[in-house]
C-alpha cells in the first residue's frame, strides 16, 4: 500500500518529461519482465487456451491499457493526492455494479456508505466549494478522468474474479499485464513515443524505475501473496493507507499543499468506503 499510495507522485515525476502514453508503455514494459521471472520461478508459467485470450484480451484493455492512461493522462491537471482520494471509492463502484448486474443485495448501511462517499468525492474535487459544481464547474478534465478510472477498474476486478477461480493471480496478472503492453504498445509506437525516450532526465527516470519495479512488479506479487496468507476482509483494511500515503508524499516531494478540507472529504471518503464494505 505504502508504494501503490507512492505510485501517483511517481507518475506525476514521470510525466514532466514523458507523454502518458510513453510513461505507461515504460512502466509496464518493466513490470512484464517482474512478472514473468515470478512465474516462472513459481512454475506457474502455462498458455491459457485459444478461446480464453479474447477474455484476457479485454482484460489487458480494461486493467492496463485503458486504466493506466486514463490514470496519467489525469495526473497531468489534477494533483496526486486528489487522484489518490478518488481512486479510492473503487469498493462503491463494486458495489454498485455487483448491484445492478449479479443482483447483490445493497443493505441501507451500504447505501448510506455510497452517499457519503459521493460526498467525500465533491467535497475533493470541489476543494470544498460545492457551489460551484451545480454551476457546471466540475474540476478540471483530469479530475473526470480519473473519476471514471474508479468504476473502469471495478469493472476489471468483477470481471477477474471468473479467471481467479482458474489461474494463480500472479500468472493471471501476468497475462493481463503483457496484453495490456501489447495494446499500449500500438500507441506507443504510432505516436512517436520512441522519439520522447530521450527526453528522460534523473527524475523521470527514477520515477519510470519505481513505478515499473515496484508498482507493477513487487507490489502485485506482494498483494497477491498477501491475499493467500490472511482473509480478504483483513487485507482490504490497508486499502484505506493508500491516499493517506499519497497525500504525505505528494506534499513532501511535490510540494502539494495538504487542505484542511481534502482532508475532511478524504476522511468521508473512507467512511463511506468502510460502510460499503460492511457486509
Amino acid at each position: 500500500m505504502i508504494v501503490w499510495g507512492a505510485s501517483f507522485i511517481a507518475t506525476k515525476l514521470a510525466l514532466r518529461d514523458l507523454s502518458p502514453v510513453t510513461v505507461v508503455w515504460l512502466r509496464f514494459a518493466i513490470g512484464v519482465i517482474i512478472l514473468g521471472i515470478a512465474t516462472r520461478l513459481r512454475h506457474q508459467f502455462s498458455l491459457p487456451k485459444k478461446q480464453e485470450w479474447l477474455y484476457f484480451g479485454l482484460l489487458g484493455f480494461l486493467g492496463i491499457t485503458f486504466h493506466q492512461w486514463l490514470q496519467s493522462t489525469g495526473l497531468l491537471t489534477v494533483q496526486a493526492s486528489t487522484t489518490a482520494w478518488i481512486v479510492a471509492t473503487t469498493p462503491v463502484f463494486i458495489a454498485i455494479l455487483s448491484w445492478l448486474f449479479l443482483h447483490e443485495k445493497l443493505r441501507w448501511m451500504q447505501i448510506s456508505g455510497i452517499i457519503l462517499a459521493a460526498l467525500g468525492v465533491l467535497l475533493v474535487v470541489s476543494k470544498g466549494n460545492i457551489s460551484g459544481l451545480f454551476s457546471g464547474h466540475f474540476g478540471t478534465t483530469g479530475d473526470i478522468l480519473i473519476l471514471i478510472s474508479a468504476p473502469n477498474w471495478a469493472v476489471f476486478s468483477i470481471l477477474s474474479s471468473t479467471g481467479l477461480k482458474k489461474y494463480q493471480a500472479t500468472q493471471m496478472m501476468f497475462f493481463v499485464m503483457v496484453i495490456g503492453w501489447l495494446f499500449t504498445s500500438i500507441l506507443f509506437f504510432t505516436s512517436g513515443g520512441i522519439s520522447e525516450l530521450g527526453h528522460l532526465t534523473w527524475s523521470s527516470f527514477m520515477g519510470i524505475g519505481f513505478l515499473g519495479i515496484f508498482c507493477s512488479g513487487v507490489a502485485y506479487i506482494a498483494w497477491y501473496d498477501g491475499l493467500q496468507a490472511l482473509p480478504a476482509s483483513q487485507i482490504g483494511a490497508f486499502l484505506y493507507m493508500e491516499p493517506l500515503v499519497a497525500v504525505i508524499v505528494a506534499w513532501a516531494i511535490l510540494g502539494e499543499s495538504i487542505l484542511l478540507i481534502t482532508l475532511a472529504g478524504g476522511v468521508i471518503i473512507l467512511l463511506g468506503v468502510r460502510l460499503v464494505q460492511n457486509t
